[in-house]
């Protein structure tokens, strides 16, 4: 039977399926991809809470629905890491990172038209659930390499340890399911 984390996001109510990350931790699944209603609400949420911001960066994928919505209510640019090099992209650099659902090394890759954007400009770091903070990191690194001005770190969902940092932005708390 499967088991599911019951909670209210941006006036939403969901219900998260439980997932096996490895023999001591399970971990809630939150994904707003094709969710529609909770990644407008809290798009909306989020900008009330956040600092002003010429572009929004996010990491490829479940932050882009999040990161288009709220550019599209606010700053109207967006920019996004992607996971793998793609033959459109010119120039690009990437840093690296271990993340808590995936099992092995990712990269994140930016392309020349995307980081020239970033110089001197103040940029908001987006995702939809920030837990170790690998990935928040390494969007940092890229963000930084390239002159951007890091405002502010913003995600619907602290996870774990991530509710206790004062240097994220949050909606709602998400537990770790410890066994």
């Amino acid at each position: 039977m499967k088991k599911y984390y019951k909670m209210t996001i941006a006036g939403c109510e969901r219900e998260l399926p439980i997932c096996e990350i490895d023999e001591h931790l399970d971990i809630a699944g939150f994904v707003m991809l094709g969710d529609v209603e909770i990644t407008e609400k809290a798009a909306a949420a989020l900008l009330a809470k956040c600092p002003e911001h010429d572009v929004v960066f996010t990491a490829e994928t479940k932050g882009i629905p999040l990161s288009y919505e709220m550019a599209r209510q606010g700053c109207r640019h967006y920019i996004v890491a992607r996971k793998s090099v793609k033959a459109y992209m010119r120039d690009p650099i990437h840093a690296e990172l271990k993340s808590i659902t995936t099992d092995h090394l990712q990269e994140l890759y930016l392309a020349e038209d995307d980081y020239k954007g970033l110089d001197g400009k103040r940029v908001l770091i987006v995702d939809d659930v920030i837990s170790t903070g690998e990935s928040l990191s390494a969007m940092e690194r890229l963000v930084r390499q390239f002159g951007g001005n890091i405002v502010g770190r913003a995600c619907v969902l602290a996870e774990g340890d991530a509710k206790d940092r004062d240097d994220i932005i949050y909606l709602e708390p998400l537990p770790l399911f410890h066994k």
